[in-house]
């Protein structure tokens, strides 16, 4: 599938704040913890606890959110199909790099080991 430019800018716009409960969901319904989902995201981002729920509490769209992250050296290890988008393949940084995070849900929530997950 081809990235379109409606698409990038819709996920730019994209509220993490509207995203985050989805992911909580997801992990716990498959007895994965917040805690491990917040290890998965402060691996990708460098966003502790306080600064994680500050820009949920500021509704920072992803655009802020990954534009002020210090992304993981590690983050080009994450290969596969999101959504229908290989990952490698994708053009723009912004929605690779949301799709990054997007994968490394998909693999806490699948039970994969978190060894595995943060590309160690």
């Amino acid at each position: 599938m081809k990235v379109t430019v409606k698409h990038n800018e819709r996920i730019a716009n994209m509220t993490f704040a509207s995203v985050y409960p989805h992911y909580v969901n997801k992990v716990e319904k498959k007895g994965r913890t917040k805690v491990e989902l917040h290890q998965v995201i402060e691996w990708l981002t460098g966003y502790d606890e306080l600064r994680l729920q500050d820009l949920i509490n500021k509704k920072a769209t992803f655009e802020t959110f990954f534009l002020n992250a210090e992304l993981n050296p590690n983050a080009h290890l994450i290969k596969g199909v999101i959504c229908g988008y290989r990952i490698e393949e994708i053009d723009n940084s912004l929605t690779q790099q949301v799709r990054f995070l997007d994968k490394l849900v998909d693999e806490l929530a699948k039970g994969r080991k978190m060894e595995k997950i943060l590309r160690k």
